[in-house]
């Protein structure tokens, strides 16, 4: 075998290995950032990063300002609730919301939320107003 013959054989697999290292890369990237919906019930039980989603329990959130700590309870479909802890800014209109989507973990009977997700009814109120008003006019 010639030189240049082995030389091209070695970069062909020098290539197939980068593309196989790209590859897998590529596919654990993308898997470790899926945080599927889960019930209460399994978040408890898989511990693994995961989205959930509920409404508010009245009067049940404690937020300290100096600390940004914000504890709350969130009630599911099926009346289940679960303590979240959340550390930084409280979100605005907080207490007005519909449905919170919380993303974290569960650990020691608390789920601790990375991200929080609210769903504030008064931002959707203007756009019912503009879509009767529009749908008068015309």
């Amino acid at each position: 075998m010639t030189d240049s013959r082995r030389q091209r054989r070695i970069w062909y697999a020098v290539g197939a290995v980068l593309v196989v290292a790209f590859l897998a890369y590529g596919t654990t990237s993308f898997k470790s950032n899926l945080t599927p919906y889960v019930s209460f019930e399994e978040a408890a039980r898989t511990g693994n990063k995961v989205q959930i989603a509920g409404s508010l329990v009245e009067n049940s959130t404690e937020y300290l300002d100096a600390s940004e700590d914000l504890r709350f309870s969130m009630a599911d479909e099926k009346g289940h609730t679960l303590t979240v802890h959340y550390k930084g800014v409280k979100p605005g209109n907080f207490e007005e919301a519909v449905q919170i989507v919380a993303v974290g973990t569960y650990q020691k009977g608390v789920f601790h939320a990375e991200q929080l997700l609210v769903k504030c009814p008064s931002k959707y109120q203007g756009l019912e107003d503009d879509v009767r008003s529009y749908g008068s006019e015309t």
